[in-house]
């Protein structure tokens, strides 16, 4: 059976992410994906990063990534998976991506999603990912693209962005050419009204190239980062397509607006709950 994955931001929203990881451990995940957005909070009202205190922007954050693989360890689960700070557009988060790259590593963590500008063509985004390929080589950690969105306020609808469609995700990952740069399918951005494809088409596109997830449910209309099978996406769908392709990596959820209702006293309550969802799915996977 796949192995089921969720990012640690939510959960550390309320509790920290050392005791995130314990608690998602508990859960019953088998890994976390270590998010690093406290490396570069974006103040997108005033289009600056916040200056904000992090053990991930100090000179020892490598010894922050070790403490939470070290963490994971100690619980039985690692980490598969990271997801650098955004809007690359910024120049001052630009410059964050060979620090996510070195914090994968040393968290022991094999992709790190870093998003594509949204507003770039291929070739203008794989500029930047051929610019850090020889440092994430030498971190032994593979890069990630990811499709992404923007809004039409007229359609009140989503409208293409970079990786919207399987036609251009697979653009970007051709402009490089090169196997340190794979796919992140975000599932929830597939579905979206106005610039999604469907999942299960563009898994089936990517295929070899598909190598990571981000999960969640939605209306397929909002991007909702809600708790699988909750919304409208059909999961067994994707499921399929995922077999047909024979995806091997883990079952990452991203429902981080579900666990956002929580509280530090209930967390463990709702991360119990994703872990079910993700089984769920993992049994999907595995029933054909």
């Amino acid at each position: 059976m796949l192995h089921i994955s969720t990012e640690i931001a939510s959960a550390a929203h309320h509790v920290g992410e050392e005791r995130a990881v314990e608690l998602i451990a508990k859960a019953g995940f088998d890994a976390f994906d270590f998010s690093m957005f406290a490396m570069g909070h974006y103040d997108w009202a005033n289009k600056c990063v916040k200056n904000i205190p992090h053990p991930l922007r100090e000179k020892d954050y490598l010894t922050f990534a070790r403490r939470l693989k070290q963490i994971g360890r100690d619980n039985g689960i690692y980490c598969n998976q990271s997801h650098a700070p955004f809007p690359v557009y910024c120049p001052e988060i630009k410059d964050l991506m060979k620090r996510a790259l070195e914090c994968t590593a040393e968290a022991g963590g094999r992709i790190c999603v870093i998003h594509p500008d949204n507003f770039k063509t291929a070739e203008e985004n794989a500029e930047m990912y051929a610019e850090l390929l020889p440092f994430a080589k030498a971190c032994g950690v593979k890069m990630a693209t990811e499709n992404m969105w923007d809004w039409d306020r007229e359609k009140d609808e989503s409208k293409f962005s970079a990786c919207a469609t399987s036609e251009d995700f697979l653009a970007h990952i051709r402009a490089v050419n090169d196997p340190f740069l794979v796919a992140c399918l975000d599932i929830g951005h597939a579905e979206m009204r106005g610039s999604g494809e469907g999942a299960a088409k563009m898994i089936r596109d990517l295929g070899p190239h598909l190598q990571a997830l981000h999960i969640h449910d939605n209306d397929r209309w909002h991007d909702s980062h809600q708790i699988p099978f909750s919304m409208q996406i059909d999961f067994a769908a994707v499921a399929k397509a995922l077999r047909e392709i024979g995806y091997s990596g883990e079952l990452t959820l991203e429902a981080d607006a579900y666990l956002g209702a929580f509280t530090p006293e209930t967390v463990a309550e709702g991360l119990g709950n994703m872990a079910a969802a993700a089984k769920r799915l993992a049994s999907l996977f595995e029933e054909g």
